[in-house]
């Protein structure tokens, strides 16, 4: 089964776009993100492929993502053609390796073994455990109003765990659609220069 989980501290942001969606699978909006920080999640989207055991089969991946936005044309929003293929080759690969296990189960050439999932793990260190705890507090604190005292421990937070773009957002400015796509965001994508904004994926046709 699919279960869906939108890491947004603003209800309201995430959830017209889940209704509007209809999706046929668990949806859930985790104000708190409970589930990246139990899975390491770091960006959207990602995702755990876990068996019917409750064994983690694949460790937190980007799940299909390519990051070809960021030749786009910022002025007309326009994508090279051979980015875009990049882009929809990987999601129908990601896609594709996923229905393969979903039929094959430990058969599959895209399930790793206990010790190969281990190898694939991203441990928590004592600054993103900070990161975390620091973030709950500074949600607590915005919901019962105290706005600038909660502002602060979240961008602590982001401080603490720079890596991680869900912590980020949640201080960042939206656009029209509720995005965090501001110039903001611009601004820390540049920021990377060669390093990544999705970490490759080790899986065999996903570009690199």
């Amino acid at each position: 089964m699919i279960v869906s989980v939108a890491f947004d501290s603003r209800e309201g942001d995430a959830k017209q776009w889940v209704e509007a969606a209809k999706p046929d699978y668990v949806t859930l909006i985790d104000q708190n993100h409970y589930v990246a920080e139990l899975y390491n999640m770091v960006n959207v989207n990602q995702a755990v492929w876990i068996d019917e055991a409750g064994i983690i089969v694949r460790p937190t991946e980007s799940a299909g993502a390519y990051e070809g936005f960021r030749k786009m044309n910022r002025e007309t929003s326009e994508i090279p053609e051979d980015v875009a293929k990049i882009t929809a080759d990987a999601k129908i690969t990601y896609y594709n390796a996923l229905r393969d296990w979903v039929n094959k189960g430990t058969a599959s050439e895209y399930a790793f073994d206990a010790e190969q999932a281990r190898a694939h793990l991203t441990l928590r260190t004592e600054n993103t455990a900070r990161a975390h705890a620091a973030f709950s507090l500074g949600q607590h604190l915005l919901r019962i109003g105290q706005v600038e005292e909660g502002k602060r421990f979240v961008a602590e937070a982001s401080r603490l765990h720079p890596d991680s773009w869900n912590i980020w957002r949640q201080g960042a400015g939206v656009n029209e659609r509720s995005l965090a796509a501001n110039a903001d965001f611009w601004e820390r994508v540049d920021a990377l220069g060669d390093k990544k904004y999705y970490a490759p994926v080790d899986m065999k046709g996903m570009p690199q």
